[in-house]
């Protein structure tokens, strides 16, 4: 990947002059001036008039305009007007020998980005340049050099015997470069990101396969804190304390979408702890969200309470015995409280809760299900505009902020900080954006999960998957004797030859969870306080 550096760093000194333009009639009088935007890194091209200029910004792709406001024909601020009019977001720098306030007050009317008055010197064109156009470039320079210097120390530590903690925080860096690449639009360092990233997840993948039935069966020390003990390490000691306490769970919530809501949430809340904790596998709903509540594995479950299990084939909803599973762990906690369980999957659920927020306040325990982010990865699959509007982790990211600041979770929020009450927020597992399909074979009773199946007789890929011959090992329930799990590794998602090509069009490029990666397992717990 070092060479790719190189390159691009060869590509971006070859692209890294302006191209700006300047519209004056006098303009073969300003010739020192263009010689010396030259030297500092500004192709100039030139007009004599407004007419002319406007011809030009139709051929051209300039990074801004300098426009004098005393021209022939078109004056500056009628070019201005014309220009804005198709061009609403090119910077205009005006430059008049006007120092008329109705002038000034006309052209800032109109969105200028800066206004001189005649007789110029270069260095405060340069200036003017650099405010209007350097201070973002010189921001995404400066991410892009501090991300090289840290991309061979992300390398070499990713070459580590790492902890699950040490691989946490790899995790946490490449979201935190992903997401500072994102604000610099530079897309050449965005792909050797994703190179880097998708190394990890190589990596990460062979370290659970080699380290996740140990952790399980006590086998190795130091295992990351799981679903099935998440609940009892983060949210039982708060139930001692004095304040009300909420847990909202936003199914299917990763760490990047967490960090792209988490300004909005603090405005309201003071994050106390913001942690990572693992999630089981199978990295889905029905697995990890009924261990969070029951505070056991999946096996663990159906042996102590079958009645609340639902098996594979069932038909019924796999996540209708929450309740009662989070009633039974708090027996076994000896947390005597008062608490309530609210489930939203619609949004006039949610805007009806945000309404009944102060009867919750009797309980000593709230916990709130929010099933929208999983709504929506599943609609991306399903639904042709969403595929749209969620086309790739960038936009998956921008769609969860944009419903989150207009969702009546928000207004839930903002009524428990008004409260003053203590709030954790945390999900049950992440997603991965799938791009490469991997062969499997089984009977009709196989799972029909993308990215894990459970059942018998199958075959596959063996370097694709991380596999649990037997379930017991991993606390799975197992159909039969002869059943066994596949988790798919990466960005794999599983794929039946029949129908082969169709069956890859639909869902390659897709969200999607159940398997082993850094996006589905690595996953955010934040306890917070009212300000």
């Amino acid at each position: 990947m070092l060479y790719m550096l190189y390159f691009y760093n060869l590509k971006k000194k070859l692209m890294d002059r302006i191209q700006i333009l300047w519209a004056d009639d006098e303009i073969d009088l300003l010739k020192p001036h263009l010689l010396f935007l030259n030297d500092k890194g500004y192709d100039v091209i030139t007009a004599t008039s407004g007419d002319e200029a406007l011809e030009l910004i139709e051929k051209h792709s300039f990074a801004v305009v300098l426009l004098d406001e005393n021209m022939p024909g078109l004056s500056g601020l009628e070019t201005l007007n014309r220009l804005k009019a198709k061009h609403y977001d090119l910077p205009v720098i005006m430059i008049t020998k006007s120092e008329e306030e109705h002038l000034m007050e006309d052209a800032i009317g109109s969105k200028i980005s800066d206004y001189l008055i005649k007789p110029v010197n270069p260095n405060q064109i340069l200036l003017s340049l650099k405010k209007t156009l350097d201070n973002k470039r010189l921001i995404s320079e400066k991410t892009t050099s501090n991300y090289q210097q840290e991309f061979r120390q992300i390398g070499m530590t990713m070459g580590d015997r790492l902890s699950w903690k040490e691989w946490s925080e790899v995790y946490k860096k490449l979201i935190y470069w992903e997401l500072e690449l994102d604000n610099s639009k530079d897309e050449s360092m965005m792909e050797i990101l994703k190179m880097q990233k998708s190394e990890a997840n190589k990596l990460y993948s062979k370290f659970i396969e080699n380290n996740y039935i140990g952790w399980l069966n006590g086998k190795i020390q130091n295992p990351p804190l799981f679903s099935h003990t998440l609940f009892k390490a983060k949210v039982a000691p708060l139930l001692d304390k004095q304040e009300t306490t909420f847990v909202v769970l936003i199914d299917n919530l990763r760490f990047d979408q967490w960090k792209i809501i988490q300004p909005i949430v603090s405005e309201y809340f003071k994050v106390e702890q913001e942690e990572m904790y693992s999630s089981i596998l199978p990295s889905v709903t029905q697995y990890a969200r009924n261990a969070f509540f029951a505070g056991l594995m999946p096996s663990e479950i159906e042996r102590k309470y079958p009645n609340y299990w639902v098996s594979e084939g069932d038909d019924e909803s796999k996540n209708n015995y929450e309740e009662p599973l989070l009633a039974e762990q708090l027996k076994r906690l000896g947390k005597d409280v008062k608490m309530s369980y609210n489930k939203i999957t619609q949004n006039a659920q949610g805007k009806k809760l945000a309404d009944n927020m102060t009867n919750l306040m009797q309980n000593k325990l709230n916990v709130i299900v929010y099933n929208f982010v999983d709504m929506l990865s599943h609609a991306r699959t399903e639904m042709e505009v969403i595929r749209e509007l969620a086309s790739d982790e960038k936009a998956y990211r921008s769609i969860t902020l944009s419903w989150f600041e207009n969702s009546p979770l928000l207004d839930i929020l903002k009524e428990i900080a008004a409260k003053k009450c203590r709030l954790v927020i945390t999900t049950d597992h992440g997603t991965i954006k799938v791009t490469e399909p991997t062969k499997i074979v089984g009977d009709k009773n196989l799972t029909t999960n993308l990215r894990y199946k459970t059942g018998r007789g199958m075959t596959f890929q063996p370097k694709d998957v991380f596999e649990i011959k037997n379930p017991g090992d991993g606390f799975l329930p197992k159909g039969n004797m002869s059943s066994s799990y596949v988790f798919a590794k990466e960005d794999k998602f599983f794929a039946y030859p029949n129908n082969y090509n169709h069956y890859v069009g639909y869902y390659r490029n897709t969200f999607q969870h159940g398997g082993l990666s850094l996006e589905e397992m690595i996953i955010p717990v934040i306890t917070l306080s009212a300000k």
